[in-house]
């Protein structure tokens, strides 16, 4: 990057630009551990959309690449900046700007947290139900950006159907509203949908109203289900399916991935949970679901019956504490890996029924390559978290052509690449398979005319044209 370039941005932002290496070097990676060969010229910390607006009108009049970034939570590689390039941080624009107790709406800045806004949120009686895994550090912005789904998708939808409206800066810095305040609203194309789970590749977002949900009044129901496989949880998880049963979540976690939390956590932060060591056969898989609502009772006496008649071994939560108990050993599935070696964390998406022939899949991919591939998967909606654990800086060869397989077996298998990480610098070389030619090349137009010069974010999703 030109040296103008910068004087221009420290003209325009003072001291919101930074040229600090730590700073510089942290906007390389981000949590799926991928990092760029070299760090960006700049990190921009943006605070208000004049901000933005002026990085992007600099950016657009020098041809700098802008990589926009908030918590660094993503797992595809879509946020990582490099050589040449500004990092737009918009983590300073944190303000919940308005609450709308009789629309059950919000306004929110992009840098948000989503556990601060629901906090936000609580003495109005209301709540916002998409739940990242990452919810209690990553924001609103990033969630939107990524398409980001969670634990709750199965009943509640992702990040996209929160989603009302948006106000984004587009590449020359101008701005554009999108969206609406209204239940209903279908004027003109869904710009809104087109920008979430753009991964900064279109514009940048500084605002987003929100659906609201009234708060959960009502204590859930927990239920445990241990088989004596993988392949069988994953039928149990197919008959809740099958029986029309909508549980607000319904969790799958195979033996390697149990063996790895239980030697993460210790025996005693199992202890007296269905999940303890001797509580069920060593090789178990274990689904995890709840039902909430004033209905949660009901459908949880449903549900266990539907997961017994699978061959589950059954036991039900005592309370809501014990529930929690039970999902927070869940949540702690990537704590686990990551305290055995790097990870790559994949995320592949197949239609219910085929939860267990992707599972077989799995299995006959790691027997092929000589890997063990600890998966977590959100059952209830056919996303599944296959994880390759190793050693070093970089990702094994072995590693990307068992993840090659992978990919291609769940698209074979009428599924996606990406149910909520999205596609970023990780998965872009095979995004033209699962799109085909034309499919692909529209794409491709759609972000030409959004940004015609190809600034934003230009590594993600799209291979560059030879």
């Amino acid at each position: 990057m030109a040296s103008v370039v910068i004087d221009e941005l420290r003209r325009a932002l003072g001291d919101a630009v930074s040229l600090d290496a730590g700073v510089r070097d942290a906007a390389r990676i981000d949590a799926s551990g991928w990092r760029t060969d070299s760090a960006p010229d700049a990190v921009v910390h943006a605070a208000s959309v004049a901000d933005v607006q002026a990085v992007l009108r600099i950016a657009s009049a020098s041809g700098t690449p802008v990589v926009t970034r908030g918590a660094g939570t993503g797992l595809a590689g879509g946020a990582n900046g490099c050589r040449g390039q500004i990092v737009l941080d918009t983590t300073r624009m944190d303000r919940v700007l308005e609450v709308d107790q009789a629309n059950e709406l919000a306004v929110v800045e992009p840098g948000v947290i989503n556990d601060d806004l629901n906090r936000a949120l609580a003495p109005h009686g209301l709540w916002y139900s998409p739940d990242p895994a990452s919810k209690a550090i990553s924001t609103i912005g990033g969630n939107i950006a990524t398409g980001a789904g969670g634990l709750l998708c199965a009943k509640y939808g992702v990040t996209r159907e929160a989603v009302l409206g948006l106000v984004v800066v587009l590449a020359d810095g101008s701005l554009l509203r999108t969206g609406h305040r209204t239940v209903k609203g279908v004027t003109g194309y869904d710009l809104t949908a087109l920008l979430t789970g753009s991964e900064g590749t279109l514009g940048v977002i500084v605002e987003a109203t929100l659906r609201l949900r009234p708060a959960p009044r009502h204590e859930p129901v927990t239920i445990a289900a241990a088989y004596p496989d993988v392949e069988s949880a994953a039928a149990g998880a197919a008959a809740v399916v099958r029986a029309h049963l909508r549980p607000a979540m319904l969790e799958l976690l195979e033996p390697g991935g149990l063996r790895r939390i239980r030697s993460f956590l210790g025996d005693e932060a199992l202890a007296g949970t269905p999940l303890a060591a001797g509580a069920a056969p060593p090789d178990a898989a274990f689904l995890l679901a709840q039902s909430d609502g004033p209905a949660a009772p009901a459908e949880a006496a449903e549900v266990a019956a539907a997961l017994a008649g699978a061959g589950g071994g059954v036991a039900m939560a005592a309370d809501a504490a014990e529930g929690e108990r039970l999902l927070a050993i869940r949540r702690s599935f990537h704590g686990a890996l990551a305290a055995s070696g790097e990870v790559l964390i994949e995320d592949v998406s197949v239609p219910r029924s085929q939860l267990p022939a992707m599972f077989r899949e799995i299995a006959r991919i790691g027997e092929a390559h000589g890997l063990e591939i600890p998966t977590v998967a959100h059952a209830g909606d056919g996303n599944l978290h296959p994880n390759f654990v190793y050693t070093g800086d970089e990702v094994p060869e072995r590693v990307w052509a068992a993840a090659d397989e992978l990919f291609r077996a769940a698209v074979a298998l009428g599924g996606t690449l990406t149910g909520e990480h999205g596609v970023g610098v990780l998965k872009r070389r095979w995004l033209r398979d699962e799109l085909g030619d034309g499919q692909h090349e529209l794409q491709r137009r759609i972000k030409a005319a959004f940004d015609p010069a190809g600034i934003l974010n230009p590594a993600v999703m799209f291979e560059p044209v030879a």
